[in-house]
């Protein structure tokens, strides 16, 4: 069986598996995702949408976030962790898109990770959910079912995503990454993975390592 004949038996069972699956985080706009998605590092989706609320009732386009108080907005998303760091980040982000991209959250690779704080796994994501354009986002759990399953072999985030965009079709890239997520969370975890009760354990090289 090649690579990708393997990734399609997995995203067909996964596909039956979790059939309503979708990115967790709320959001109406582009510019929404994409400030959810920087909150989102290191913290849980339903803390982020918990927060989210009252954030977008205040602010509704990058202009309000790039011209706003500093302390105003880290009032919005103190209980975000590292929510300093992220203030900044959403702030110099903002003032980026209204100063070279008219106000708009660019709809490209190229010119989103040009925004700072913003990397490739965010940008495939806010391309792939917001733009609905094909994008594989490699989060921790992407990474870690990809190697576990045997479809990716670096421990690199960008190469686990041009592995995967090799041995999938385009149109499956962003319900990829949905899908992996979903499984990673819920089953394929990082400590004492409930590989009993996984569908893909016949097509996983961590499974048939098992003693």
């Amino acid at each position: 069986m090649t690579l990708a004949e393997k990734a399609k038996k997995v995203l067909d069972i996964l596909e039956k598996e979790y059939p309503d699956a979708g990115i967790a985080l709320r959001y109406k706009t582009p510019l929404e995702l994409l400030v959810a998605t920087i909150l989102s590092a290191q913290c849980t989706d339903e803390r982020v949408n918990k927060t989210t609320p009252a954030l977008f009732k205040r602010y509704k386009k990058a202009e309000g976030f790039a011209e706003t108080d500093i302390k105003e907005l880290e009032g919005y998303i103190s209980s975000i962790n590292f929510f300093r760091n992220k203030t900044k980040n959403i702030q110099a982000c903002c003032t980026k898109i209204v100063d070279e991209f008219g106000g708009k959250v660019p709809d490209t690779l190229e010119e989103l990770i040009t925004l700072p704080g913003i990397g490739r796994k965010t940008a495939n994501i806010v391309l792939g959910s917001a733009f609905g354009k094909d994008a594989l986002a490699v989060d921790t759990h992407v990474k870690r079912v990809a190697n576990r399953i045997g479809l990716a072999e670096s421990q690199d985030p960008d190469r686990i995503e041009d592995e995967l965009c090799k041995i999938i079709p385009p149109k499956r890239w962003t319900k990829t990454t949905t899908l992996l997520i979903l499984h990673g969370r819920n089953t394929c975890v990082a400590k004492k993975p409930k590989c009993e009760n996984c569908h893909v354990k016949i097509h996983c090289d961590y499974f048939r390592k098992l003693p």
